[in-house]
């Protein structure tokens, strides 16, 4: 705590000792960038920030978004007293403490007092329930910060007593303007310096920080940082040098990765064979095990594509297999292959809606029995009592199809409408070949097979 304070210390001294995206951080509603959506005029929460009547909410976005500074600017705002934790090194102890002070100043000041906890997500349910009666109360105005979808990682009591207000990552455009403004700014930015910079590279800069008005702020500040007092002139290789290899926002037990997985499939769903392979190498660059690419690549080429080209699954398990024997990262090979044949290739989704209208009959239904003429008569009281009789064996009839075929399935379920009870094949590809062939030699033709 000694060394915090003395670097709290330092700053109010000299702000330049501050990192720029802290010394820029935004202190008005107007100076606020890349929200307009929640923030602009006549937005809800901005009338809800002028007329002093902020509910409790979840700021649910990426990082560097601007959550914490539009907490600030609403305490700020308001007249509140501003209170934050971070939800990685707080525990109940210190929750109660806060809430305390924030009873006092409300019993004794008239005061009230905007609870901030950063990544609330990370609060464990007694955590979170510890607040609960507090917020419901009104001690405190809770405002929550999450990276996470606030339905999944936080708990239903407190979610019901806040409003989630989701914040978008800033276009490029936008990181543009804030990082020209640092450029310009002489008392909190580096107008001092002096650095000529050309829109292109501020460009690069803000593409290159996905929308994370921190990561290109700090960029630029390091960039600026290399080059010579002789020459004050940003060029691209100063930029490159500052970036380093971008890292792609991409983490494997969060939104993001569910949201990449759910753009992977359904561009192969849409035959767009371009967005997939972009989805997949999203998915590979940025350390998504081959395994459960390939996985999905399998379960996709028998959900999606099916029986309209059979050979999907073949190609989606040999490149499954082949990614594994020779792995990363040559990996990828194969694994686009097949990302691209199932992309192209015809598509049913008969199979999946098959297996499902049955699963469904046998929860309503229960076991129904197996119809004697396809049971196995295996000893001679079995045939005594009717078991296999009647079965026609396909293969001693034309065609090796029984044209007087009517169906298998217990008798409570043969009564149906004319067509298939749960098999009812696309009409693409394959499967429809197959099922035009069977009808043929249903009604005693031959097949062109």
């Amino acid at each position: 705590m000694e060394d915090e304070d003395l670097f709290a210390h330092a700053r109010k001294r000299d702000p330049a000792f501050a990192p720029l995206a802290e010394r820029m951080r935004p202190r008005t509603l107007d100076e606020y960038v890349g929200q307009d959506h929640l923030t602009g005029p006549g937005r809800l929460l901005r009338r809800a920030v002028e007329s002093d009547r902020v509910p409790s909410m979840i700021l649910w976005g990426p990082p560097g978004t601007g959550k914490t500074t539009l907490a600030r600017i609403i305490a700020a705002h308001t007249g509140a007293s501003f209170e934050t934790v971070s939800a990685t090194d707080a525990g109940v102890k210190d929750l109660r403490r806060i809430v305390e002070r924030a009873r006092q100043r409300r019993d004794y000041e008239a005061r009230t007092t905007l609870f901030f906890i950063d990544e609330i997500h990370r609060f464990n349910k007694a955590q979170q329930d510890a607040l609960l009666p507090h917020v419901e109360a009104g001690v405190c105005t809770l405002i929550g910060a999450t990276t996470e979808n606030p339905s999944f990682e936080v708990n239903a009591a407190l979610l019901s007593r806040a409003r989630v207000v989701q914040l978008r990552p800033l276009a490029i455009p936008q990181l543009i303007t804030l990082l020209r403004g640092a450029l310009d700014d002489p008392e909190r930015g580096l107008g001092e310096r002096g650095v000529e910079v050309e829109d292109r590279l501020l460009g690069a800069i803000a593409l290159a920080s996905q929308g994370d008005a921190r990561r290109a702020l700090n960029a630029l500040e390091l960039a600026v940082e290399l080059v010579p007092p002789e020459r004050p002139q940003l060029t691209a290789e100063l930029v490159a040098e500052a970036l380093g290899q971008a890292q792609l926002r991409y983490d494997r037990d969060g939104e993001e990765h569910y949201n990449i997985t759910s753009a992977f499939i359904k561009s192969m769903r849409a035959s767009d064979p371009d967005a997939a392979v972009y989805w997949m190498a999203r998915m590979l660059e940025a350390g998504e095990p081959l395994e459960f690419v390939a996985r999905r690549l399998v379960i996709f080429a028998a959900e999606d594509v099916g029986n309209a080209d059979p050979q999907g699954l073949v190609v989606a398990q040999a490149a499954a297999e082949s990614a594994r024997f020779v792995g990363m990262p040559e990996a990828v090979l194969p694994l686009t292959q097949a990302a691209v044949y199932l992309s192209l290739a015809s598509k049913s989704n008969a199979t999946i809606k098959a297996y499902f209208a049955a699963r469904k009959e046998i929860v309503a239904r229960g076991p129904l029995p197996v119809p004697l003429e396809i049971r196995n008569a295996v000893t001679k009281l079995m045939k005594q009592v009717g078991y296999g009789a009647g079965y026609r064996y396909p293969h001693d009839l034309d065609g090796h199809v029984d044209a007087e075929h009517h169906s298998h399935l217990p008798e409570p379920l043969r009564g149906h409408l004319p067509g298939r009870r749960y098999v009812n094949s696309g009409p693409l590809g394959w499967e429809a070949t197959a099922e035009a062939a069977l009808a043929r030699l249903r009604e005693g033709g031959e097949s062109d097979e």
